[in-house]
């Protein structure tokens, strides 16, 4: 479930909506966002089978004037650490000109007789901001099969700071467009933020 809109009212509505902790989703929300308007949001409740268990969480994407925040919630089961089932919540403020890569990739069904504006089946929305990234390394060679010499590594470096994936089929086509609508407001913010240097 995505839920998506413009102020800070249709925020708190969207988290008590998803019914997911909205009490203590909202509080870690709003300190985070603090007195600046929300320009944009996501809301975005996922269920995911661990083994025996059924989890839930939900993440809170929230775009203001100067800052893109991340809100993630998770609740835990009792375990040695907690005799009662807990949540965590966490929250991350980005400067938008931090903002490196926003990446959204579409999966589209039958794309010979793809129409403008069709909606993809599925979207995952990739923003990078430089706080988490992925190496893949494998050795380097010179291309010589009978080479036997030490040519180092070579790999490349991915931003990885969060990836979301929602789809028609578990989300629904609203939480697909949400997504959209959310991720084309960002790129314009992180677009504006850049030409403004």
């Amino acid at each position: 479930m995505a839920k998506t809109g413009t102020t800070t009212q249709g925020l708190r509505a969207a988290i008590e909506r998803s019914g997911y902790y909205p009490t203590l989703v909202a509080e870690a929300v709003q300190a985070a966002v603090g007195g600046e308007p929300v320009v944009s949001y996501l809301v975005h409740q996922e269920t995911t089978f661990d083994a025996n268990e059924v989890r839930r969480h939900v993440t809170v994407l929230v775009l203001t004037g100067t800052r893109f925040i991340v809100s993630h919630t998770d609740e835990q089961a009792a375990d040695a650490t907690s005799p009662s089932p807990y949540a965590t919540t966490s929250t991350e403020s980005v400067k938008l000109g931090r903002i490196s890569s926003v990446v959204l990739s579409r999966v589209v069904a039958n794309p010979e007789s793809y129409t403008p504006g069709q909606l993809p089946r599925e979207v995952v929305l990739t923003i990078g901001w430089g706080a988490v990234a992925r190496l893949d390394l494998e050795p380097a060679s010179c291309g010589d099969p009978n080479c036997e010499a030490d040519h180092g590594y070579t790999g490349s470096s991915t931003a990885d700071d969060l990836s979301l994936r929602v789809s028609e089929a578990g989300d629904g086509p609203d939480s697909v467009r949400e997504t959209l609508a959310f991720a084309q407001a960002l790129s314009e913010a992180t677009a504006a933020t850049v030409s403004s240097r």
